[in-house]
């Protein structure tokens, strides 16, 4: 509601920083998908929540998504990311990604995305795929589980077939095209030594050729907690080599200095409240 976001003086400045930036720095994190009606996993309660079953089996999410799951439980553990694939290929992506992309397009040069989430929805939101760097890996691509190798391959031809009161996979799983042997996401888990970062490694390495052209970048860090902290940590990195700072987040919006600002608000709401300053 607008009512519960910050008073017109913080966002006067958030509207100030994005026209004065020459270039948007997209930094998400899982709160960034909830107004897509994604859920963000937020502590084991949230988890079980959105997969009964596994909390009727008391499974916690750190052990769900991680490769020992696929080793035990491979049914299972596909199951649950069968499902998130399912969920991620249908969800339309909310308003604000849009806003985002017009802002960035606006800037001498441009936008980039650093993002934790795996379910590719920047890209679904028109976003130049080149421009965007997954620092956890995407669901949308495989790699072998062993791994027998360093390839890795799009999941496109992957149709899970998911009973989800169960979160079990009902079809195949998806197999290495190089060894037979079973795919897993080519998505770093939890307790993860198996884990091919050469695409992310890529994406990483584009990202930080963009920002050696950037003048004054502009973080706008959206969902993105002190849980799991990869979004802040690269936000205040931008910080330290002369970046401002807008971050969004409804429970943890503090920013390290008086120059940059924080928003008390979920991603849409905040996005869109900017929006309505920038009109002004």
């Amino acid at each position: 509601m607008i009512s519960t976001l910050p008073d017109a003086t913080q966002l006067d400045r958030a509207a100030d920083l994005v026209r004065q930036a020459d270039g948007l720095l997209i930094a998400a994190g899982a709160g960034m998908g909830v107004d897509s009606g994604l859920p963000d996993f937020r502590g084991n309660e949230g988890f079980w929540r959105a997969y009964p079953a596994l909390g009727a089996a008391r499974i916690a999410f750190t052990t769900a998504a991680s490769p020992s799951s696929f080793q035990q439980n491979p049914v299972l553990a596909w199951g649950f990311y069968g499902h998130r694939l399912h969920l991620y290929r249908d969800t339309v992506p909310h308003a604000g990604f849009h806003l985002l992309k017009s802002w960035g397009e606006r800037m001498p040069h441009g936008c980039h995305v650093f993002t934790s989430n795996v379910d590719g929805q920047f890209q679904k939101a028109g976003f130049d795929a080149n421009q965007v760097y997954e620092c956890h890996g995407s669901i949308h691509h495989l790699q072998c589980l062993e791994p027998c190798g360093d390839t890795i391959w799009e999941a496109e031809a992957f149709k899970p077939e998911v009973d989800e009161q169960a979160c079990k996979l009902m079809n195949d799983p998806p197999h290495c095209p190089r060894c037979g042997g079973m795919a897993r996401p080519n998505i770093l888990m939890f307790g993860d030594w198996g884990w091919i970062e050469h695409r992310s490694a890529r994406q990483a390495a584009r990202l930080e050729r963009w920002l050696d052209k950037v003048e004054r970048p502009l973080v706008i860090e959206l969902g993105a907690g002190t849980a799991v902290p990869s979004v802040r940590h690269f936000s205040q990195q931008v910080i330290q080599r002369g970046g401002r700072l807008v971050r969004i987040n409804p429970r943890e919006q503090e920013v390290p200095t008086r120059q940059d600002v924080g928003l008390a608000a979920g991603a849409l709401d905040g996005l869109q409240a900017i929006a309505a300053r920038l009109r002004l």
